[in-house]
């Protein structure tokens, strides 16, 4: 039996072509794996017969939507994970579960090699790679257009060439990766940093900048995990796509960044993720309500730290999933109702409820009732400055 090799596979253009490439140039059959994980698009079953069409002996599609939305944006979302204080991972959050579909359709039809279409300049080449890795170390790893130079007017001829069944004159200015928990776009004019993102370069989101009604929503969290919109119930996955019409009507979460890619290059990349960034700021406040200080101050450090594990591609890592357990225990109280409003692009919180709140109005009222003593606080500034108090008589003297 010859060997197998089982390719990621998107349906679009350079992997169709890298089926039957990579059987040419390796001798090898190929398995193509398509992940559904919420990027919209062609349905699996048209993805599956192109890939079948195009010469794998078999084609691999599963629908990751739910498992994707509570087992990788979930935890991003618990981290209120934002790269760079502002981009919410959409890429780096798929990886790895793409990378677990395509090392368990190795295993199942004895592939010893898995194969991408990601390019040299990239972050996720690393994440695939250093994903497979971690949970596969035996398996090689082939990259077409990164390993043997493979060009896009290099991929239409090969096309051509073989008749295969891909529209290649569709070509988008833009290069763009989505899923359910936002859209990335970048080349194209936007390389050049100085120019504005066009209208054209969003579809997640409406423009901001026209006049509409604002949308008041209120988001139910338990544990952590948002489990209700205005009182309706709804999965993980519901709860992000809910978001993403609702903010997305209003154009929450566009982002347009330059960032410190892994490769040591900074790229501009433009994002919209409405429902990542409407719920990550629900999330922070209902945690401002009911996670105490010193947690909650140390937490900060841990989720920028887990942010730039995930995005450097080290989600399977001893570090990230030791941070996994702190986050996860940190969600304990994390339960309650935030209102936002969303409106000319922003998600504001204006209202916030928990049964698990610190939050104490008899403590914090300056009005009746008030059963904060505030004779103790004399006291307590006397001995918190004392160190300061000490050491600044000693700077005198010197």
């Amino acid at each position: 039996m010859s060997d197998r090799v089982v390719l990621a596979y998107s349906g679009g253009l350079d992997t169709s072509v890298a089926i039957g490439w990579i059987a040419e140039e390796t001798g090898a059959e190929v398995v193509a794996v398509a992940v559904d994980v919420g990027q919209g698009g062609e349905d699996l079953d048209t993805i599956r017969k192109r890939a079948l069409e195009c010469g794998a002996v078999e084609a691999v599609v599963a629908d990751a939507r739910d498992e994707f939305a509570e087992q990788y944006c979930l935890p991003a979302l618990q981290a209120n994970a934002l790269y760079q204080d502002r981009y919410p991972l959409v890429s780096a959050l798929s990886r790895p579960v793409i990378v677990k579909h395509l090392v368990e359709a190795a295993k199942y039809h004895g592939a010893g090699t898995v194969s991408h279409g990601c390019t040299g300049k990239g972050n996720d080449q690393v994440r695939f790679e250093v994903g497979i890795g971690a949970l596969a170390p035996d398996l090689k790893v082939i990259a077409p257009v990164r390993d043997f130079a493979w060009t896009r007017e290099k991929a239409i001829a090969w096309a051509e060439d073989r008749n295969l069944p891909i529209d290649v004159s569709k070509k988008s200015p833009f290069s763009i990766d989505q899923n359910v928990w936002g859209r990335a776009v970048e080349t194209g004019f936007l390389e050049d940093i100085w120019n504005a993102p066009t209208e054209d370069v969003y579809d997640y989101t409406a423009n901001p900048a026209e006049p509409r009604d604002a949308d008041e929503v209120v988001i139910t969290f338990d544990k952590g995990v948002p489990v209700a919109i205005d009182g309706e119930t709804v999965t993980v996955l519901q709860a992000i796509q809910e978001l993403n019409r609702r903010a997305g009507a209003q154009g929450v979460g566009r982002l347009d960044i330059v960032e410190d890619r892994l490769v040591g290059i900074k790229s501009r990349e433009v994002y919209e993720a409405p429902g990542a960034i409407a719920l990550i700021t629900a999330h922070q406040e209902l945690e401002n309500v009911t996670v105490e200080r010193d947690l909650a101050r140390f937490k900060r450090g841990v989720e920028q730290r887990w942010a730039e594990l995930v995005y450097d591609g080290l989600w399977f890592s001893p570090l990230k999933e030791a941070l996994d357990t702190f986050i996860a225990r940190s969600q304990e109280y994390v339960t309650g109702d935030v209102r936002l409003v969303l409106h000319g692009g922003r998600a504001v919180v204006n209202g916030r409820r928990s049964e698990q709140a610190l939050y104490d109005f008899n403590l914090a009222t300056y009005d009746e009732g008030d059963t904060f003593d505030q004779s103790l606080a004399k006291g307590f500034i006397q001995l918190w400055g004392l160190p300061s108090k000490i050491a600044a008589k000693r700077s005198l003297h010197h």
